[in-house]
């Protein structure tokens, strides 16, 4: 489905176009960004309209509210070319309507619709040379927004600038990776914004994951606040579970991010006849007793930027479970469906893909 133009953005092209000097192919995840951007401003009550601009820094005041109250949410989102060059978005409105939702929670106005839906879509055609083709290769998209009123009084700010930022992507995770469970730290509580995509939740997860990386860690595995035993997010994916046939994955809630590739793959896994979908709690101790009778099969991420990301082990309690490779792994297969989505090359019988030009 092609999206539809609903208000008109104006742009001020580049003159001074970096892209003839990058090798889109090879760039590290997230470091190279493209000519332009868009930018909006919210002041005197309003969101103002929005701009397509050459890439530019922010003049900002240290008196900026942003940087003492942690005002700043944003989105992570892909565009993907198909071999006909065509371009496409997955699911956008799904990004749109959690971007709304973290904003609420963080007392920031929230966006109109059309200014989300043809800012990305029109900053993405804008930049369509930027695309790598293929597998794993997309345009990573950042929609965010901060907090920009001068002043240090502990209180919502009332002025905000949305922006859209993109850069070209290949792919995030290279190789299985093994993990720890968490016993002491939490990345959200109960009544807080882990279920929204807040800047700060990411900012404490830094310590622990470096604790986690010089024991030989690459990711922790999440648990929750009070007793550490119920198994939620792996570093900053969801997380699934497969025990003989069936996938298990943590009910979203105040802790846990509602997910744009969760729920595909949930989606995708509800209509392959071979597995069985669960959404419950699971816990550690569930997960080491499946361990050890052989019926835990597979632990994988998701997400935008790595899409699925195989568990090799985990670690609890100083002892590591190593999990066999699966000649007949779910994580391949529902990695391969979405892809076969996400770039054109199957039929997208759920309405997901949305065509930019």
């Amino acid at each position: 489905m092609m999206m539809s133009e609903t208000i008109t953005i104006p742009v001020t092209q580049n003159p001074n176009t970096n892209y003839q000097n990058i090798d889109i192919y090879n760039c590290p995840f997230g470091k190279i960004h493209t000519d332009h951007m868009l930018i909006c401003d919210y002041k005197d009550g309003a969101w103002q309209m929005p701009k397509i601009v050459p890439f530019k820094n922010f003049e900002m005041s240290p008196f900026s509210r942003v940087f003492h109250y942690g005002q700043a949410i944003f989105e992570g989102m892909k565009a993907y070319k198909d071999e006909q060059d065509a371009v496409w978005l997955f699911r956008p409105h799904d990004n749109f309507t959690r971007f709304n939702s973290s904003a609420k929670r963080m007392a920031i106005p929230e966006l109109p619709e059309e200014y989300f839906m043809e800012g990305v879509r029109k900053l993405v055609a804008t930049e369509k040379n930027w695309i790598p083709k293929g597998f794993g290769n997309s345009l990573y998209i950042r929609p965010f927004i901060i907090a920009t009123e001068q002043g240090i009084l502990a209180a919502p700010s009332s002025d905000y600038r949305f922006a859209v930022i993109v850069a070209p992507a290949n792919a995030y995770y290279y190789n299985d990776v093994n993990v720890v469970v968490a016993e002491r730290y939490s990345r959200a509580a109960n009544g807080g914004v882990g279920a929204a995509k807040v800047a700060g939740n990411y900012g404490a997860q830094f310590y622990p994951t470096q604790l986690a990386i010089k024991e030989g860690y690459q990711q922790i595995i999440w648990t929750d606040d009070i007793e550490h035993k119920y198994l939620e997010e792996s570093g900053t994916m969801n997380v699934f579970f497969r025990i003989n046939d069936t996938l298990i994955t943590a009910p979203t809630s105040d802790r846990i991010l509602d997910g744009v590739t969760r729920k595909s793959v949930l989606k995708i896994a509800e209509n392959l006849e071979r597995m069985n979908v669960e959404v419950r709690p699971i816990t550690i101790d569930e997960l080491k007793a499946a361990h050890e009778d052989g019926s835990l099969k597979e632990i994988f991420g998701t997400g935008t930027a790595a899409v699925i990301t195989p568990i090799a082990s985990f670690s609890h309690e100083n002892k590591a479970y190593k999990l066999n490779k699966q000649a007949d792994s779910f994580a391949v297969k529902l990695k391969q469906d979405l892809l076969n989505i996400q770039y054109n090359i199957t039929k997208d019988t759920f309405g997901w893909r949305k065509k930019v030009l």
